[in-house]
């Protein structure tokens, strides 16, 4: 008997189900029949894999991922879904495991009520159109959703999934935001220390003194399912969040959102938005400050602030970390002299002891050492013909010819499609109106699928180059032994992170830990 995966999956959440931990009754359904095709087919069921409440263009449904590392592993010749676009809704993923990975690990896919059957191979043509029919309804969903937000946000409704630390939902109003007393109350004192002139460091330092949760840990404590996981120090405030909480005129009484964006329908990763592509409604819900105070606020952050001229980046920027904690150590100025101090180290008195070191000081400690390992092993053909400036390039250079590959097979079954297609018409097998629908759309997705080939193998050229680049003869590595002082492009190409420690107590030594790329 052949050995059979089952898989089920359902995006929208069930709201008839008796408890939380129960499968929808889809699911169940899905179940059903699928377990009842195995019997009839004779096929021994290994396990019935269950996704509820994930959309089919996750990947990062657990029990798909366990599928698909057991089916790495052999365990099953057989895997049987529903339709398709449960199993997944991404042509990529189609192309990937459908007809790449399972012919390869010997495992058949097979889905009833589409009639998909890798081991049929008359229907491949149509397994590969439903791949592009789901894609472009992954599209279309995306592009519904993002209109019907967009224009909730032009209208002043706030369409988080957490209201702003201070409010909180109106369940009566879907969209409106009312004033949560205890944590705006919190708000109002930071915003009354910052009048009286306490910097943000120490505001963060009070509340945490006295044992106030900050936005995070609040969040949790009232029973909201915040994701995020907790890491050392996420119950205490510290000075970004202050910073933050300052600017935002939400507490004002303007709505304020869209400052991040998805980058694509596909991933759930954002980026940051220009500020003048917001969605800004004013005298949308109750303010917690008044005016007269946001200003005079607002007027000494001016006072205070201090940018880095432009085009300049710190020597370490992004590449201290404190020893203790693991944050970014974060530079100050103080009589014409630079410092890098750990963030935390202010926040509380039994926060993180916080690391601190002059900029020049660790700048000459880096050279010194740069220049003893230069000299030790300077004559050893290995180093001296080759430091890797990016040990992760080839990885790079693999990954992106794994996607170059993936574009061929998808352009190659765009062409074939559309090959097909005009054999259709051709038998007046497809009215001419779907043809014509169907023949934009394929044309439209190879050409996408076209320019994103030519981008990655541009990339690929680069790292080819760089790689080329980094092939360092003896007499560059010589010159790194005259540098009396070290570059941001140095730094960039020498060293991965730095981990400075607390300094030693009754002495002036700082241990300092340097990672280097090579």
């Amino acid at each position: 008997m052949e050995r059979v995966a089952i898989y089920c999956r359902l995006s929208e959440e069930d709201r008839h189900k008796r408890l939380v931990t129960d499968d929808s009754a889809s699911i169940q359904n899905q179940k059903n029949m699928l377990v009842q095709y195995a019997v009839e087919q004779h096929w021994e069921i290994y396990r019935i894999y269950s996704d509820d409440d994930y959309t089919g263009a996750d990947r990062s449904r657990p029990a798909f991922n366990c599928l698909l590392e057991d089916a790495r592993k052999r365990r099953f010749s057989i895997v049987l879904c529903k339709t398709q676009s449960r199993f997944t809704r991404e042509l990529e993923l189609v192309e990937k495991y459908i007809h790449g990975l399972f012919p390869a690990w010997g495992i058949r896919f097979v889905s009833i009520v589409d009639n998909a059957d890798t081991a049929n191979r008359g229907n491949k043509k149509s397994r590969q159109i439903n791949g592009l029919v789901n894609e472009w309804y992954l599209e279309d969903m995306s592009e519904n959703i993002r209109s019907v937000l967009t224009n909730r946000r032009e209208n002043g409704y706030h369409i988080g999934s957490f209201a702003l630390y201070g409010y909180k939902k109106d369940p009566e109003h879907k969209g409106h935001l009312l004033i949560d007393e205890e944590a705006a109350q919190t708000v109002r004192e930071i915003f009354a220390l910052f009048a009286q002139g306490y910097g943000k460091t120490a505001i963060a330092r009070m509340l945490n003194n006295r044992g106030i949760p900050n936005p995070t840990e609040y969040k949790r404590q009232h029973g909201l399912r915040y994701r995020q996981p907790a890491s050392k120090n996420s119950t205490l405030w510290r000075y970004c969040t202050i910073a933050g909480m300052l600017v935002n005129e939400i507490y004002i009484g303007n709505m304020v959102q869209g400052k991040y964006g998805s980058v694509s329908y596909k991933t759930k990763k954002n980026r940051p938005r220009p500020a003048g592509t917001w969605y800004i409604v004013k005298g949308t819900h109750e303010p917690i400050i008044d005016r007269v105070l946001w200003d005079r606020v607002q007027d000494m952050i001016r006072e205070r602030s201090k940018p880095f001229r432009k085009g300049t980046l710190g020597l370490f920027a992004g590449k201290a970390r404190c020893a203790c904690c693991g944050y970014m150590l974060r530079s100050s100025k103080t009589r014409e002299r630079y410092y890098l101090k750990c963030p935390n180290r202010y926040m509380a008195d039994h926060a993180c002891p916080g690391a601190f070191i002059a900029v020049d000081r660790l700048e000459r400690m880096v050279l010194a050492e740069l220049k003893r390992l230069l000299s030790q092993f300077l004559d050893r053909p290995a180093v001296a013909a080759r430091i890797s400036v990016h040990p992760d390039w080839e990885a790079r250079k693999a990954r992106l010819q794994s996607e170059m590959e993936a574009d061929q097979k998808r352009i190659a079954a765009c062409t074939k499609a559309m090959q097909d297609l005009y054999l259709d018409r051709v038998q007046k097998r497809i009215e001419q109106e779907d043809f014509a629908a169907l023949s934009v759309s394929l044309s439209g997705e190879r050409k996408r699928l076209e320019k994103h080939l030519a981008d990655i193998r541009s990339r690929i050229g680069n790292i080819q180059g760089q790689l080329r680049a980094s092939e360092l003869p003896q007499e560059t590595v010589k010159r790194y032994l005259d540098m009396q002082h070290l570059t941001r492009g140095a730094v960039e190409i020498l060293i991965d992170h730095i981990a400075v420690g607390r300094r030693i107590p009754g002495t002036r030594e700082v241990p300092v830990e340097i990672h280097w790329n090579f």
